[in-house]
Parts: C-alpha cells; sequence; structure tokens
C-alpha cells in the first residue's frame, strides 16, 4: 500500500505543481532525460541479471505487439464506420495500441507485484512495448500521416535506447553471475529515483480537456486499451498454458494506461493531437482504478 501511495501522491504532487506552482520551463522535459537515461537503465542493470529466461516469456512480448496490431484491426473498422478521419483513426491507434509499460507500468507493478513482477515488466517493456513503438508506432504515423518511415533510423533508435543497451549488458551481466554487491547497490538507488520522478513528470503533464465530438472516440479508445485487450491476452495466456506470473504480469502491462511517447508522436505528425492528449490524462487517471483491479482478478 505505501507504493501504491507514493505513486498517486506523486502524480497529484505534478499535476498541482503544475496548475499552482508554476514550475520552470523545461521541467518535465529535464525529469524526464533523468528516467530515460539514467534512472531506467539502472534499473534494467539491477533487474535483469536476476532473471531466469522460460520459454514462456514469449507471452511477455508478444502480447506488446497484439495490442498495436489489434488497435490498428478495431480502429480501422469503428473509423470506417463512424467515418472518423486517419488523424483520429491514427491518433486512437497509437496512443491505444501501445501502453505506458515504463513509466505507470515500473511503479504500478512494483506496488502490485513486488520486484519479482517488476523484472518481468522490465521484459515486457524493453523487447515488447519499446521495439513496437520504435517499429509499429513509426510505421503507423507515417502512414496516416501520409509520410515515410526509414528503417535505417528506426534500427538506429532501437539499437541505441538507453534501456536497451542497458538490457544487453544486463544479459551480459546475469551470464556471469550477476554484479558485485556495492554496483548493485548504487544501481539500486538510481533505479529508485524513477517511480516519484516519472510519475511527477506525468502529473506535470496531465491533461483532460476532452473537446466536441470526442467522446465516442474516447470512450472506445479506452474501452479496447483499459478492458477488452487486457481480457483477450488473458484468454490468449489460459489457452496457451501460460503460467503466473508471467501471465499476470503480462496482462497487467497490456492494461497499462496509453503511453506518453505515442501521444507525442500523434502530435509530432499531426494526429488530432487534442485527442491523443484527452485519452492520455483520462487513460492515466483511470487505470490507476481498472489496473489494480485487474491485479486482483489475476492469479
Amino acid at each position: 500500500m505505501t507504493a501504491l501511495a507514493l505513486l498517486i501522491i506523486c502524480l497529484g504532487l505534478g499535476a498541482v505543481v503544475a496548475r499552482y506552482a508554476r514550475p520552470p520551463l523545461g521541467l518535465a522535459q529535464g525529469l524526464n532525460w533523468w528516467v530515460i537515461h539514467i534512472a531506467l537503465p539502472a534499473l534494467v542493470l539491477e533487474l535483469v541479471p536476476r532473471l531466469r529466461f522460460e520459454w514462456q516469456f514469449w507471452f511477455l512480448v508478444v502480447t506488446q505487439w497484439l495490442l498495436l496490431l489489434g488497435a490498428f484491426v478495431l480502429f480501422r473498422i469503428v473509423g470506417a464506420r463512424w467515418n472518423w478521419s486517419r488523424g483520429r483513426i491514427g491518433a486512437l491507434t497509437l496512443v491505444c495500441g501501445l501502453g505506458n509499460t515504463s513509466f505507470m507500468g515500473y511503479p504500478l507493478l512494483e506496488a502490485l507485484r513486488g520486484r519479482e513482477g517488476l523484472a518481468l515488466g522490465v521484459i515486457a517493456d524493453q523487447m515488447g512495448c519499446f521495439v513496437a513503438l520504435a517499429i509499429g508506432g513509426t510505421l503507423v504515423a507515417a502512414v496516416y500521416a501520409g509520410g515515410q518511415a526509414q528503417p535505417r533510423q528506426i534500427l538506429r533508435r532501437v539499437l541505441l535506447f538507453p534501456a536497451f543497451v542497458a538490457l544487453g549488458v544486463g544479459l551480459i551481466a546475469g551470464a556471469l553471475g550477476g554484479w558485485p554487491a556495492p554496483v548493485d547497490d548504487i544501481l539500486a538507488r538510481l533505479g529508485g529515483t524513477l517511480t516519484p520522478l516519472a510519475l511527477f513528470s506525468v502529473g506535470l503533464r496531465l491533461r483532460l480537456h476532452p473537446g466536441a465530438g470526442q467522446t465516442r472516440a474516447l470512450v472506445t479508445g479506452l474501452a479496447w486499451k483499459l478492458a477488452v485487450a487486457p481480457a483477450f491476452m488473458l484468454l490468449l495466456g489460459v489457452m496457451a498454458g501460460v503460467q503466473a506470473p508471467i501471465l499476470s504480469i503480462g496482462v497487467l502491462q497490456t492494461a497499462m494506461a496509453p503511453m506518453v511517447s505515442a501521444a507525442i508522436l500523434a502530435d509530432q505528425h499531426n494526429l488530432e493531437p487534442p485527442l491523443a492528449n484527452t485519452v492520455l490524462g483520462a487513460g492515466i487517471l483511470l487505470s490507476l482504478v481498472t489496473v489494480p483491479l485487474w491485479h486482483l482478478a489475476l492469479p
């Protein structure tokens, strides 16, 4: 409960500071830089060497790709039926097809499932969701914005992302027996800054400004992201014989709030940014209720 309370407090503090305290320009960007380049790699380096890989880890990766693929198919069909613009379809595909598996996912998993669950969440995030964003998300944005994706640029983005590099180093360290105790302690302390800073940063950016005609798109998108997709992944995992805790973590990572980076990508490609940001804000708040409910329903 303490970890969950910390999560809510940090998110709330960010929202309050953004509204009333006039924070310095670039504060959120600065916090994000620390989280992405220092805290997140340190956490990955700490946790990954402790993992003992199993064949069922495929579920953690595949669920993130199925989430994006399902969103692509669903919103293409629904969009044609309801005469949505290409920008709206693209925005919903991005923000409801990619989950906030790190900034929101790591703190929630640690609060609900402990360090073991967090370690498995790293696999779903770095090998599943991040690669889906870099490849699938970039392709979706290009398709709906009328541009072209650059394969070399995508590959470079994946291979040089700090946490992805840390994943490779962590795997090597694990094969060699892990880190010495002092190094492990330093990594744990650096990684421990992720939860408060990431959630505070998300709170700084939290926006809820529903526009005219957005309600149906908002409800449809969040129904897929927070309820339908996790239920589908749970069914898939049970049918495939995936066991807990891998089954539970795969479903929970699918159920996380929409991804902040996906909303930024939608904004960069002019894919109805107001809708993308509204879905992002509403999804973050709702996920504080829906993710714990999924946790209670899972083994």
